[in-house]
């Protein structure tokens, strides 16, 4: 069966009210954005989104969080989102908060089918609250659990029709670890070329985590926060 849908509204059509999805991205930046305005325009509600943070107001994730479809963000950052802060506030909005390498390797411990892992990140805070801990050589480790995810939505620069990617740059960040930590990983591709066009020991994501990959139609890539200098000849 073919890997490669038509569009990237075919690519989500199933996924339904209430499911917990894996979103790549950090920011602004790879974000699967055709994906994200697929699932806005189906109207699924009651999501749970796990990512780094939830973009900004209007753009990337905040297009779902406006529009009322997510009840709970498992993330780093609450980042230049006014509406993530005002619902977090107010008691709308569920938020597990986790220290990013934390969250890094919760995400690479479910793609590895490693169940939980000890840290020391977090001990004697409010991130080890109902935890277990555990010394180890003298030193305090609160136990962590995986993360995986029915659904993941990732994006990459490249992918064939088998699914193998190649991200671009710092568009890599989270992609790759949620490829390999849910049940159904839907790649969404700037470009997509044929098996053999990308060199073997180029590819970041192999095919097998792949279940889905469709080419995303327009990217915007808007810019978290633009900061300029004037030029040396100004």
């Amino acid at each position: 069966m073919s890997k490669v849908f038509e569009s990237v509204e075919a690519a989500v059509a199933d996924i339904p009210d209430g499911a917990t999805i894996m979103v790549g991205g950090f920011g602004l930046c790879g974000n699967p954005e055709n994906l994200i305005r697929a699932l806005h325009a189906r109207g699924v509600k009651g999501l749970t989104i796990i990512s780094n943070n939830c973009g900004i107001d209007k753009e990337g994730l905040g297009i779902l969080l406006g529009a009322g479809q997510v009840q709970q963000m498992i993330s780093t950052y609450v980042g230049e989102n006014k509406t993530f802060e005002q619902l977090y506030l107010s008691g709308q909005l569920k938020v597990e908060l986790n220290p990013q390498g934390t969250f890094a390797e919760r995400l690479r411990a479910g793609g590895a089918g490693i169940p939980a892992f000890f840290t020391a990140t977090g001990v004697g805070t409010v991130v080890a609250e109902g935890k277990e801990v555990r010394e180890f050589d003298g030193r305090q480790y609160v136990l962590e659990r995986a993360l995986t995810a029915p659904w993941a939505l990732v994006k990459a620069w490249k992918g064939d029709t088998l699914g193998n990617l190649v991200y671009r740059r710092t568009a890599r960040n989270f992609n790759p670890m949620m490829a390999t930590a849910a049940r159904c990983t839907i790649a969404e591709v700037e470009e997509l070329v044929e098996p053999g066009e990308i060199d073997p020991d180029g590819v970041h994501t192999p095919a097998i985590y792949v279940k889905r990959i469709v080419r995303g139609a327009t990217y915007k890539k808007p810019i978290e926060q633009r900061t300029v200098r004037p030029r040396p000849s100004a």
